[in-house]
């Protein structure tokens, strides 16, 4: 491609645990989780135009365009490389969307983080990964893991990170036909809000749990009914607040196998957890 174009993936992740351990005065968890990045996940093409007008495509039938992250997060650079230069900058952005919505699998602010990275190198910028993970946390908690690129223990409201190296094992991510709700998640009055912190020793002798599991299995009783179907199979667990849930496996050719038996109204892949963000091939299906 020439320097005015650019396609890059954006990678989904996955929480292997997550614990809250309290509530800020502005209404933020505190919490603390370790991502765990997929070789699997969307793409972006950016397209470097000589106006400064951002475009979008394709338009989101429940989206509106001013509320994408991939907009806003644009936006945001366009912004700010203006305050900075006083030069204007535009781009036309094409969003090759895989991973569902709602489902935990951070897809919304994968594609934020790719776009502030692609447009860095787009318009020539130069901004660092801590400049532009500090743009990326206005647009949300989980933006800064992308941007860095690091499977990653995490604290705070989940933008404190810590690089850690996990198994590359492999994973079968199953996502339930519902779209769960974060806000849902978090305001429930049974949500636990009070785990005591643990190490990340503690958690690799240990293990740990998903504490937004049991509100989003009560809420949401599709994902508890997947749930149950592949802990035929192995030990699962639900990413985020939900929906999707997963399980991991020895080899890829396990993680196929059930797969195969996964039933047509849910969707489903297979993906191996890399400890740095992935350059998997553009042409990557979705399932």
């Amino acid at each position: 491609m020439t320097q005015a174009q650019l396609s890059l993936p954006a990678p989904a992740k996955i929480n292997l645990f997550l614990h809250i351990t309290g509530r800020r005065a502005d209404g933020y968890h505190q919490l603390q989780t370790l991502f765990q990045l997929l070789d699997y996940g969307d793409q972006l093409d950016f397209q470097r135009r000589d106006d400064q007008k951002i475009t979008l495509s394709p338009a989101h039938r429940t989206i509106a365009e001013a509320d994408n992250l991939v907009f806003r997060a644009a936006k945001a650079l366009q912004q700010f490389a203006f305050a900075q230069t006083g030069q204007h900058y535009g781009a036309d952005i094409r969003l090759h969307k895989c991973l569902p919505l709602g489902g935990g699998l951070g897809g919304g602010s994968s594609d934020a983080a790719t776009t502030l990275i692609g447009l860095n190198q787009l318009w020539q910028l130069g901004l660092s990964r801590d400049q532009l993970a500090t743009t990326g946390l206005k647009l949300g908690a989980d933006v800064p893991i992308f941007i860095h690129g690091r499977t990653a223990w995490a604290e705070g409201i989940g933008e404190i990170l810590t690089p850690v190296d996990m198994p590359e094992c492999w994973y079968l991510v199953l996502a339930p036909n519902v779209e769960v709700s974060t806000p849902e998640i978090f305001s429930n009055q049974q949500l636990t809000r009070d785990a005591r912190a643990i190490t990340i020793r503690a958690f690799l002798e240990q293990g740990g749990r998903n504490a937004c599991q049991p509100i989003a299995e009560k809420l949401y009783p599709e994902v508890k009914t997947a749930r149950q179907w592949l802990e035929q199979y192995a030990n699962v667990r639900m990413t985020g607040t939900g929906a999707c849930i997963f399980a991991s496996f020895g080899n890829e050719a396990q993680a196929r196998q059930v797969l195969a038996d996964v039933p047509q109204r849910w969707q489903a892949f297979v993906a191996r957890g890399v400890n740095h963000s992935p350059a998997y091939p553009s042409s990557a299906s979705c399932k």
